[in-house]
């Protein structure tokens, strides 16, 4: 038997899983248990604009209203794009990207996965030469449902968070073996 989705697993799936912030949270799974507890108002994510406004209130049997732009714009579908010809290879942008749609390594060119492409603009901020610009999304990523590209971003995030879980729990194990060799090295000493 399945367990039935609670009320912030259903609002968090109506949410573009952009992961900006945008709405004031640190992404879409705070926003929605925001929502659910009646912190947050159903208006505040300019990604998901008017329609998802509609899809929110139907869920909440409440009224739609209008985006509050003291949070944003709804903008069209775009996608970051790298000019490679600037790129540093610095790796901040990878480092921001939510979905893990950027590629690239240290001192190397990076490019974007336009496909896994959210469209938080994360990525701009960081950038310390400017060499990343939004663009319209290609047809590839427009002819999917709303519902598709949230539960793509949402994988991708989600996997994102995973793998940088295991990367501080080896971090942290790795600091434990370094400080006990350590210890062992100055006892033996004494």
């Amino acid at each position: 038997m399945s367990e039935s989705p609670t009320l912030i697993d259903q609002i968090n799936a109506l949410l573009p899983q952009t992961q900006c912030g945008q709405c004031s949270f640190q992404g879409c799974r705070p926003y929605a248990e925001s929502i659910a507890s009646g912190v947050a108002d159903i208006n505040q994510c300019p990604p998901g604009g008017d329609e998802g406004i509609r899809d929110l209130a139907d869920l909440l049997g409440v009224s739609p209203k209008p985006l509050n732009t003291e949070f944003g714009l709804h903008k069209p579908p775009s996608v970051a794009f790298i000019i490679e010809k600037d790129c540093i290879g610095c790796v901040k942008c990878i480092a921001a990207c939510p979905v893990d749609a950027i590629v690239g390594a240290a001192k190397l060119m990076h490019t974007v996965i336009a496909s896994e492409c959210t469209g938080c603009e994360l990525c701009i901020a960081p950038c310390p030469v400017d060499c990343i610009v939004m663009q319209a999304a290609p047809p590839s990523n427009t002819e999917k449902t709303r519902a598709q590209k949230s539960a793509q971003a949402k994988r991708r995030y989600d996997a994102r968070c995973l793998r940088k879980e295991q990367e501080d729990a080896e971090k942290a194990e790795r600091a434990k073996k370094k400080k006990l060799a350590l210890l062992k090295m100055q006892a033996a000493k004494k």
